[in-house]
């Protein structure tokens, strides 16, 4: 029962997200903002579910809250009589959104096929200039699965340099790790000057180290000009150009790093030299 009141309670002083703002707000302000509403609603969804099943469970509960008038009286009969009407409800819910998701990423596989250059806009990008296929990295400096598969990709992409173009997406998971957007944008920043993949090569090996005195040290000993390398990895284009990324992340579902989209296919996690083998002959 104490259970069941904490999380009512919480539902009832969760507020919904003021929208007001978000036609104008900055990019990241808008992912943040889609953050909050899709945990408002999976608040909102349990918040039924538990109040469905209490009024259920404790007939007393009811008569407490003073739910007297014919029609409450007859949509609890109903309830009462059929309880899976409430998972149904969420399990549709559920479904409604995994089929919008899946028309999503469907429409950005097409995408891809078809005008490859609008995708990857300003991400960098190695391999071939006009690849046959065209592999899509959505990734965290400070994921280890990721750090893992960059020296697979990276031997991947050395032995079809003429075939596969390659082009690095950011999305750090900033709950889980500190790091991940400071490194992101340093690593931003260092493509600012050309040295991008030198970059994102030295944070995967040096994962442990990250930090700022890293990132500093990483600059010079690439000879970058730090001065203009710490104004870029602070600026506001720098902020613009990682939420860009995790928009798109985020309206793909893309929940874990890392992720790949090859033309036709999505794949994620630790992958394999045989898997992305695989997938560019079947590409072709």
């Amino acid at each position: 029962m104490e259970l069941f009141f904490s999380r009512l309670n919480l539902f009832q002083h969760t507020p919904f997200p003021d929208l007001s703002y978000i036609s104008n707000a900055p990019r990241a302000t808008k992912v943040e903002t889609m953050k909050r509403i899709k945990q408002w609603t999976a608040l909102a969804w349990a918040g039924l579910v538990l109040i469905s099943l209490a009024l259920l469970s404790w007939p007393g509960l009811v008569r407490a809250a003073n739910v007297t008038t014919p029609q409450e009286e007859q949509v609890l009969q109903i309830i009462r009589a059929h309880p899976e009407v409430i998972i149904e409800s969420v399990q549709a819910y559920q479904k409604q959104q995994q089929d919008e998701q899946r028309k999503i990423q469907q429409s950005f596989i097409q995408n891809l096929q078809r005008n490859p250059k609008a995708v990857i806009g300003k991400s960098p990008t190695k391999g071939a200039k006009q690849g046959k296929a065209v592999l899509v990295e959505f990734s965290d400096f400070q994921c280890p699965y990721c750090a893992s598969a960059s020296k697979t990709l990276r031997e991947f992409v050395e032995k079809h340099s003429s075939e596969v173009t390659l082009t690095y997406k950011n999305f750090p998971l900033t709950g889980i790790h500190d790091q991940a957007l400071p490194a992101a944008k340093a690593a931003w920043a260092a493509g600012e000057q050309g040295k991008f993949w030198e970059f994102h090569d030295a944070l995967f090996e040096g994962q442990k180290r990250m930090g700022e005195a890293f990132y500093l040290e990483t600059a010079k000993g690439l000879g970058l000009d730090v001065d203009r390398f710490n104004r870029d990895r602070t600026s506001q284009t720098a902020a613009a150009a990682i939420a860009t990324d995790v928009d798109l992340a985020e309206k793909l579902g893309i929940e874990g790093t890392p992720f790949f989209v090859m033309n036709g296919r999505t794949f994620s996690g630790a992958v394999e030299l045989s898997d992305l083998e695989a997938t560019l002959v079947s590409t072709q």
